[in-house]
């Protein structure tokens, strides 16, 4: 097929640090071009690919001194897009809903992933309106606030297999890799470590609008307990899989409903089990005993730290190569490529 990948021009497809739409976007990308297809990458010019790659700014927006605002970028990159919609037998988007009213006035294939919280308030109207528009969710319950828009299917991420390394012998740490935001609850994670006795490594990106969250509530929380907490800051592919492979476990203490969750099948690709808040994906992501444990406290968090021992590495990874590689990943979306072009009908 003649596929258009368009990922947002926030961060470089791959990201080199924090980014994880741009990054599967990038796993998605690379294996459909593995598996023969052609396949036209719009995303910033920094981007590295096997597939064609069409420039919609120079380098990725957050990582541009000089920008000041995203949209005009994007807007520009749908122009991009829609110049020639003939040459693609469907477009992908992974830009939220800017192009929304660009579709319905050109006779093309589209399927649209939305990566973030489905919040009523914000998208019901919009989707409502929009029922034309063919959405592909991440996981089952990002769908259920606004169940009757047109989902087309769901899709879990994937990894490709070489993408994290596998270990097998259990690490002495327990380890958060993400977002320092409110609803991702470090603070939790700080608790469950201090009450664990066990060394907690922090790796997570802080956005300017959450430095003063980070500064007054989990700052104060760190620093009395650096000999057990330490914040290793933002970090890149090679240092995120040894932390995450060499870690006992993986902590995903969230308050919100996360609409899936990446780090915890990637957690998994080493063989580390993850210990988590029943929230969003995480019911559908995790096997309870299996690959980690579903918590619903502090407390219940701190017994699963103390069962750590009694769930294998190697079903872990062998659930992930199952569940979560990035070729089951391209296959199901080949499916809904395929569903979108008869949709749009043969002459298109």
């Amino acid at each position: 097929m003649r596929i258009a990948q368009v990922a947002p021009l926030n961060e470089s497809v791959p990201p080199p640090l924090y980014g994880g739409t741009e990054r599967v976007v990038s796993y998605l990308t690379e294996e459909l071009v593995r598996l023969g297809h052609d396949v036209t990458l719009f995303a910033s010019g920094d981007s590295q690919t096997s597939a064609r790659l069409m420039p919609a700014c120079p380098r990725a927006l957050w990582r541009d001194a000089a920008v000041r605002e995203t949209l005009p970028h994007h807007v520009r990159m749908m122009e991009l897009v829609f110049r020639d919609v003939a040459g693609f037998d469907v477009i992908h988007f992974h830009t939220d809903y800017l192009h929304f009213p660009l579709v319905r006035r050109h006779r093309c294939a589209s399927v649209t992933t939305l990566h973030g919280m489905v919040h009523p308030p914000d998208l019901q109207a919009l989707l409502d309106e929009y029922r034309d528009v063919p959405l592909v969710s991440i996981s089952d319950n990002q769908r259920l606030p606004v169940p009757h828009a047109n989902w087309l299917g769901t899709v879990y991420h994937g990894l490709p297999r070489d993408a994290f390394t596998f270990r097998s012998e259990r690490g002495s740490y327990l380890v958060y890799l993400g977002r320092m935001s409110p609803e991702k609850r470090v603070d939790r994670a700080i608790e469950i470590a201090q009450r664990s006795r066990m060394p907690l490594k922090i790796a997570a990106k802080i956005y300017p609008e959450e430095r003063h969250y980070f500064d007054e509530t989990l700052a104060p929380l760190i620093r009395p307990s650096s000999s057990l907490i330490e914040y290793v800051g933002e970090i890149g592919n090679r240092e995120r899989d040894e932390l995450l492979g060499k870690a006992a476990a993986f902590l995903f203490p969230i308050e919100w409903p996360e609409p899936f969750g990446l780090v915890m099948i990637e957690a998994l690709a080493c063989g580390t089990p993850v210990i988590a808040w029943r929230r969003g994906s995480v019911p559908e992501v995790l096997a309870d005993g299996v690959t980690g444990y579903i918590v619903d406290s502090v407390e219940e968090a701190v017994t699963a730290v103390g069962k750590i021992d009694s769930l294998s590495r190697t079903t872990c990874r062998h659930v992930f190569e199952q569940r979560f590689d990035a070729s089951r990943m391209a296959n199901d979306y080949l499916d809904i490529y395929r569903a979108a072009a008869r949709m749009a009908g043969p002459d298109r």
